[in-house]
């Protein structure tokens, strides 16, 4: 099965509706991903398959749930899920957050080859970044709950969300997060290809 052929598959087992031209985007950003990690380390996944099911796919799960207008990707690494996030809602305003130079360098580039107009790259610490908050804030296995809600607090607008992807149903840093901070949702979501259990925790302050 071709790359394009598994995608395709996958989007379809997900239940999305995702234009030809768009999966090729996708494909696309899996390419430069491939193509820049030879050199620059963005991820420990070197074959297409794996890129397929553990970033492309993986990021596309929570689509579903980005409802808003603008969001923030912390820890974004490569651009995962922001920049997929990004190829599928053209609308979505997201600002990738990286504190790695080489990442951010990356993110750069791809956003210049995938024209993504909307995305916009901060190389600097969360905890420093000053900008309008967001009514939306994501993150893939970046850090504990209390620590990605701790240094984000700032830029999470009033009655805004915080969207943790996760492995496992992370019980013990539920139960460590800070006063003030609830889990009003858990997604368990179902990758194809992938066995692994994956969830996606929605946070708000009370």
């Amino acid at each position: 099965m071709s790359a394009a052929e598994r995608l395709a598959a996958g989007i379809k087992a997900l239940g999305l509706d995702i234009d030809a031209a768009t999966q090729q985007r996708l494909l696309a950003y899996g390419g430069l991903l491939m193509k820049w990690n030879k050199v620059y380390n963005l991820t420990a996944i070197r074959d297409e398959q794996a890129l397929i099911d553990l970033h492309l796919l993986d990021s596309l799960t929570v689509l579903p749930y980005v409802t808003v207008d603008r969001i923030a990707d912390i820890g974004t690494g490569g651009g995962l899920p922001g920049i997929p996030l990004a190829i599928c809602k053209p609308e979505l305003e997201v600002a990738l957050v990286e504190t790695v130079g080489k990442k951010a360098s990356f993110l750069q580039q791809a956003k210049i080859e995938l024209k993504l107009d909307r995305v916009s790259v901060h190389n600097t610490r969360v905890e420093q970044l000053q900008v309008a908050p967001f009514p939306a804030i994501i993150s893939r296995a970046f850090s504990s709950l209390t620590d990605f809600v701790t240094w984000t607090d700032h830029l999470l607008a009033p009655g805004g969300h915080w969207l943790a992807m996760k492995g496992v149903d992370p019980l013990a840093e539920v139960a460590a997060l800070p006063e003030g901070v609830e889990v009003l949702r858990t997604h368990h979501l179902e990758v194809p290809g992938l066995t692994a259990e994956r969830n996606l925790l929605v946070l708000g302050r009370r």
